[in-house]
């Protein structure tokens, strides 16, 4: 049986490069029984250029992620520091990640203005969520790949092993 190659944010396996320059537990011991899976791990905002810990992010209010890769919104710190470049620059290495390794999933952090899968916050920094999806996502989503967050584990193992190949 061959690893299927998956795509994964890096603070989900537990590494410390959260904006808040902070460690959260990994989901590995979440995910139960799955398949072997080849864990492709990306920060698209590190790799992008950003510190450690950096400003929180969000795209501009009415801006979605494919807006702010068409050029016509941007991704800003609650002070109007411009983040785009960084953020469209991290997504296209997450995608050229994706594409070298083969990668077709990718397991994702929730709610980031980088990896939001379903939705995102509204651009007003008030904790408030709309629907949407982050730049790295919106990027991923369009070169075909299937994307989950951490709040959709169960569905993910379960798609996942379904897309394992037949063992003679």
């Amino acid at each position: 049986m061959s690893a299927i190659p998956v795509l994964v944010s890096r603070c989900l396996l537990g590494f410390a490069c959260r904006y808040d320059g902070k460690a959260k537990p990994s989901i590995l011991p979440l995910l139960g029984e799955i398949p072997e899976v080849n864990w492709i791990p990306v920060c698209p905002e590190v790799e992008g250029g950003l510190p450690l810990p950096r400003t929180p992010c969000e795209l501009e209010p009415g801006a979605t992620a494919a807006d702010v890769l068409a050029g016509k919104g941007r991704v800003c710190t609650k002070e109007g520091r411009d983040c785009t470049r960084e953020y469209c620059l991290g997504a296209q290495l997450a995608l050229q990640s994706a594409e070298t390794n083969g990668a077709k999933f990718a397991l994702l952090k929730a709610k980031s203005p980088s990896c939001g899968t379903r939705s995102i916050y509204d651009g007003t920094f008030s904790r408030t969520l709309i629907p949407g999806r982050g730049i790295t996502a919106e990027l991923l989503a369009g070169a075909g790949i299937a994307l989950f967050s951490e709040d959709e584990l169960e569905s993910f193992s379960r798609t996942v092993a379904r897309a394992l190949p037949e063992s003679d």
